[in-house]
């Protein structure tokens, strides 16, 4: 009987089967946790990419800009002032026709303002002429635009507070944009935009093939989407993990936001430049930065050289590589050409013009660092330091700049002439200025080198005052007229303090001479010291420190008799908020850098108005300020007039401390208060007096600056009485020894004296007009 056949698998078979289903398993298992993963890093990436758009998308920094220059008949503004300010607005030489230039001859200038929005209202376009005469404006007229009696300049901008990656931006809207803008970008970057999902393979494939045909980069690749999502989230590097998330995020990015806001977020975003350390992020800045000029008013040879830079911003910088940034500009216009945005006649004219780039950036690194060191600590009490680099704020200050550099070209010019040898080297300044009667800061230097940050000497250098004490000691004597008076007696002789604890105390003059009595107005004038301290410890060393803190001294005052010498140590800015009082007779006005900000759309967040508060009585400041004159006109200050002009009449007082360590001076003019410093940092000698350091550089600045006479207004209760120092009824014979001295009234010489003819007349002259 044969045998059946049995129906039997092939070993091999069996094998081969069970490794490919366990192939396809472990694929699908693999493929199952690969797309876990993915959707995984996808939620990841989509919540990165919703974060940023959601929020606040760009961290702008706050703008800080001087005080508008206005212009009107009898403005006073001097020619090289108005040039300085018109240059540092960003305004260029030219016809005076176009927006943002300007043409001068000789004297005569003729401006064409861009327009700015101000707090108050927006300032429009106008074109104006005018002529400087003696420092004055002169003949001025609007040749175009709304008529008006003032017209303000654009303010320049002064500096900004970044945050701490150094993006720098002006936000625009896209409704806003020329619209010539985007579509020149698309034609160059990105023909599909509106119609792709973030990534288009074929428009890279097109890119190559007019590169090739070009012979160099006329398109781009990336989409445009893609490049925002390079710019605002991954780093620059060529790798295959960076691109696969690039081409993620992009289409995330699709998803999520319309067409339009990815572009505006673009246009913002889109780096174009460096200025120092800052980076140029948008076209909005970056249209400020290389023309000087608002976005909305560029041309089309501009808008192409902008979109040719997307490039390569350093490779096309049109100040360093102007030839190479032509031939490329020249490029993008060929390409709005052929996609018709610009007819063959307009396009052939684009080519024709030069680059049209301002000689300076628009906006620099901040121009006045220790200046804006001022407004950031005065902005620190109402904002948190996150709002102020990144809420895009625009802060209006009260920085003069014309008076700026005249400050810094003080501090610079003078300090090499002062001193000797290795002291010379080592000198350092610090100058304020403020309007005497508002008490905005106009001007503040905080070293010899003002153009660097650091050591802000104006506002952190504490330092003793010296006899700059001395009008306050005497305004507290003189408060009380029923015990003193300018001509009463005081003791200039040495004398010892004796103290509980065994110590003892023996002040002397700086010349060591004693001049037994002297009248107390003279006493102040030459700065004498034995006189301030007997005054001072008559009326009581807390009275003193009392009357410093009513005129704003915020610091501790330590209440021992060497605080009548000046040891009490301060800053430049706090002596110019003491004197700031005594400069407008007794009313403490806090100093102040900032009159307004806004946000960045013009609305309104804070306003910091003139504050006033009377903390002395005006008569008794009067004297003070008649003795501070006479400093000026035959004591410690009288070398002023070596470099100011004999006819300003100006107050002030100087301040020396041992070895002359500080060099102090403060004084006004009719308009200005200045306070100089002059020291060393590691408070070594200098041998420098408060007349020989200090007066120098305030006086090189006073004669730079046009401005008028301090002529103090005399106060209820205070009269001028003919007196001599000994309180003598003069005949002629006295006359000579005559002086036209206020007194408050119930204080005055018991007898009316009387000097008869020329002489009089000559002595009352000149009195009356210093004094009245």
């Amino acid at each position: 009987m044969p045998k059946s056949k049995t129906s039997r698998k092939s070993p091999r078979k069996t094998t081969n089967t069970n490794r490919t289903s366990g192939f396809w398993r472990l694929f699908l298992r693999l493929s199952l946790i690969g797309l876990a993963l993915l959707i995984g890093w996808m939620v990841y990436l989509d919540a990165v990419v919703t974060s940023r758009f959601e929020g606040r998308r760009f961290e702008v920094p706050s703008r800080v800009y001087a005080r508008p220059l206005e212009l009107y008949e009898g403005a006073s503004v001097g020619a090289g002032a108005l040039q300085q300010e018109l240059s540092l607005s960003g305004f260029r030489k030219g016809d005076g026709v176009a927006p943002g230039s300007y043409r001068r001859s000789g004297s005569r200038f003729v401006i064409s303002t861009r327009g700015f929005r101000f707090p108050d209202g927006e300032e429009p376009r106008r074109r104006v002429a005018l002529t400087i005469r003696d420092d004055q404006v002169d003949d001025f007229r609007i040749v175009s635009g709304e008529s008006s009696p003032i017209v303000r300049l654009e303010p320049a901008q002064i500096g900004g507070i970044y945050p701490s990656h150094r993006e720098d931006r002006i936000l625009v809207q896209l409704q806003n944009v020329p619209k010539l803008l985007p579509a020149t970008l698309m034609a160059v970057e990105d023909r599909n935009f509106y119609h792709h999902f973030g990534i288009a393979p074929l428009s890279i494939a097109r890119a190559m093939l007019a590169n090739l045909r070009a012979g160099e980069i006329v398109q781009g690749g990336s989409t445009l989407t893609q490049q925002l999502v390079k710019n605002l989230f991954l780093t620059r590097d060529q790798t295959l993990l960076r691109k696969a998330n690039e081409a993620l995020m992009s289409i995330l990015l699709e998803w999520h936001y319309d067409k339009d806001d990815i572009l505006e977020t673009y246009l913002n975003e889109v780096y174009l430049g460096q200025a120092g350390t800052r980076s140029i992020n948008g076209f909005g800045l970056a249209s400020q930065f290389y023309f000087g000029e608002s976005l909305k008013n560029l041309k089309p040879h501009q808008i192409a050289l902008l979109v040719g830079m997307v490039k390569g911003p350093s490779y096309y910088n049109p100040r360093r590589n102007p030839d190479r940034a032509l031939k490329r500009r020249n490029l993008v216009l060929s390409e709005m050409e052929k996609t018709g945005l610009l007819s063959s006649q307009e396009a052939a004219h684009a080519r024709g013009l030069p680059l049209g780039v301002s000689e300076k950036p628009s906006y620099s690194e901040n121009r006045y660092p220790a200046y804006i060191d001022l407004v950031r600590r005065h902005l620190a009490r109402d904002y948190r330091e996150e709002d102020l680099s990144s809420a895009g704020l625009r802060i209006f200050t009260t920085l003069n700049p014309a008076i700026q550099a005249a400050a810094e070209e003080s501090v610079r010019d003078t300090l090499p002439r002062l001193g000797h040898g290795e002291v010379r080297d080592k000198l350092e300044s610090a100058l304020v200025v403020t309007a005497k009667d508002t008490g905005e800061v106009l001007a503040l230097v905080g070293g010899k080198k003002p153009e660097f940050a650091g050591f802000n000497r104006a506002l952190d250098a504490r330092r003793p005052i010296g006899s700059l004490i001395k009008p306050f000691i005497y305004l507290s004597a003189l408060s009380q007229p029923d015990r003193y008076t300018l001509i009463s007696p005081v003791k200039d002789a040495s004398f010892v303090l004796e103290f509980d604890d065994g110590r003892r105390w023996e002040p002397k003059d700086y010349d060591s001479k004693e001049r037994g009595e002297v009248p107390l107005h003279q006493a102040l004038a030459h700065s004498y010291n034995l006189p301030a301290v007997r005054v001072g410890l008559d009326v009581g060393v807390d009275v003193v420190a009392q009357t410093l803190q009513d005129f704003g001294v915020t610091s501790s005052i330590s209440r021992y008799p060497a605080m009548l010498l000046g040891s009490v140590s301060m800053t430049p800015v706090t002596v110019a908020q003491m004197y700031q009082g005594l400069a407008t007779s007794g009313f403490n006005t806090p100093l102040r850098t900032i009159r307004e900000v806004t946000d960045a759309h013009g609305k309104a967040l804070s306003r910091y108005p003139l504050e006033v508060d009377q903390v002395a009585d005006p008569a008794a400041v009067h004297l003070v300020q008649y003795a501070m004159q006479e400093v000026m006109q035959e004591g410690t200050g009288q070398s002023a007039y070596y470099t100011v002009p004999k006819s300003l009449s100006l107050a002030g007082k100087t301040g020396t401390t041992d070895d002359g360590r500080d060099s102090w001076f403060a004084g006004f003019s009719g308009d200005y208060l200045a306070v100089a410093w002059v020291g060393r940092d590691d408070n070594g000698p200098t041998s420098l007096t408060g007349a020989s350091g200090a007066l120098p550089v305030w006086s090189r600045f006073m004669a730079k600056v046009p401005q008028h006479g301090f002529a103090p207004v005399v106060p209820d209760g205070v009269g001028y009485h003919w007196v001599n120092d000994q309180r003598q009824a003069l005949t002629d014979e006295y006359c000579e020894n005559a002086r036209y001295v206020p007194f408050i009234t119930g204080s005055e010489p018991d007898r009316e004296v009387s000097c008869s003819g020329a002489l009089q007349k000559r002595i009352q002259g000149w009195f009356k007009g210093l004094f009245e």
